[in-house]
């Protein structure tokens, strides 16, 4: 960990946007030189993955179509199952000298690797584990600050401004048609009681044929509409950044993460009760005064979901405390 630069990091995901967010955000808040790797599996491996270690080395092959080879990188920062089957094998391979975290449960013994960070609600039980509420994000001061400025035109919308993030259904909530005209009824009660505009962002997630139903809908609103690249230049992080409240649907961890790391009021409309593991999660934030039923009048958290810079300088310091000697 010592030397003329950073320590190389491999950032390991699926390519799946949400895994390498994670992953990326834990690594560059720890500093190190992160070099992303996206990977795909053979079978059976990608099936069983990170289960079945034996003939990784030859099943895992990086986007640019290479193996994973030496020298290895001093620590590995990996997301999701089949990073996990990377991460696992660089614990074998390197004899220790590549520190491995996965990020999400692994689905096997967190011991297969140096460092597991799971949130709570994965249920995920071991004695190398650091545990968190929600997922792990570049969202801090200095992020929401930039997108400030990267999105300054977004601050002459009619206040308050109301980031609306939609995602898709899932085991927490069936978000079709009905449920969004549910939705959409409260959104436009409260707009006509307060004034101000939605701010809205759609996932990769969310189906192509609600689209135009939720583009027409909100048209009727001032505000901004984005499902894609046609509509322009992603704005997420200036919606975050310059919303007053937030609105989110209640399927996505990452979306309800990233907007209670903000600090403004969070809500969430469920008609249905919350299904799954996200029920824990829902229930964790609300004990927290981090989220709340779109009905209720805002209220704003006591502070900020700001868990990556906790967690990044718990990894850096079991890290150093693992490094084996020099020579």
């Amino acid at each position: 960990m010592s030397g003329a630069g950073p320590a190389r990091c491999w950032v390991v995901s699926d390519g799946a946007a949400g895994n390498l967010r994670q992953a990326l955000a834990l690594a560059r808040a720890m500093g190190v030189a992160d070099e992303p790797r996206s990977i795909a599996l053979r079978q059976p491996w990608d099936w069983l993955a990170p289960r079945l270690l034996a003939g990784a080395g030859t099943a895992i092959r990086f986007g640019d179509g290479g193996r994973p080879t030496p020298p290895w990188p001093a620590l590995a920062i990996g997301c999701g199952r089949r990073a996990a089957l990377l991460t696992r094998f660089l614990k074998a391979r390197s004899a220790g000298r590549c520190f491995t975290v996965q990020v999400l449960d692994p689905r096997i013994r967190t011991d297969a690797f140096d460092l597991v960070v799971a949130p709570r609600h994965d249920a995920v039980a071991g004695t190398n584990l650091i545990t968190t509420t929600g997922s792990l994000n570049p969202v801090d001061a200095a992020w929401l600050h930039e997108a400030r400025l990267r999105f300054a035109g977004l601050a002459e919308l009619p206040r308050p401004r109301t980031a609306v993030l939609i995602g898709a259904s899932n085991a927490a909530q069936r978000l079709d048609e009905a449920y969004f005209a549910a939705l959409l009824q409260r959104l436009a009660a409260q707009q006509a009681a307060a004034g101000g505009s939605f701010l809205v962002t759609l996932s990769r997630r969310t189906p192509a044929p609600l689209q135009p139903l939720l583009r027409r809908a909100f048209a009727a609103f001032p505000g901004l509409f984005w499902a894609g690249p046609d509509d322009g230049e992603n704005p997420y992080a200036g919606l975050l950044a310059w919303a007053d409240r937030i609105v989110v649907t209640p399927d996505s961890v990452n979306m309800l993460s990233e907007a209670a790391a903000t600090g403004v009021p969070v809500a969430t409309f469920a008609p249905a009760p919350i299904g799954g593991k996200f029920a824990r999660f829902h229930a964790t934030l609300r004990a927290e005064g981090r989220l709340q039923a779109l009905d209720e009048p805002p209220r704003p958290p006591a502070s900020a979901l700001a868990e990556t810079a906790e967690v990044a300088r718990e990894v850096t310091r079991r890290w150093q405390a693992a490094v084996p000697p020099a020579g």
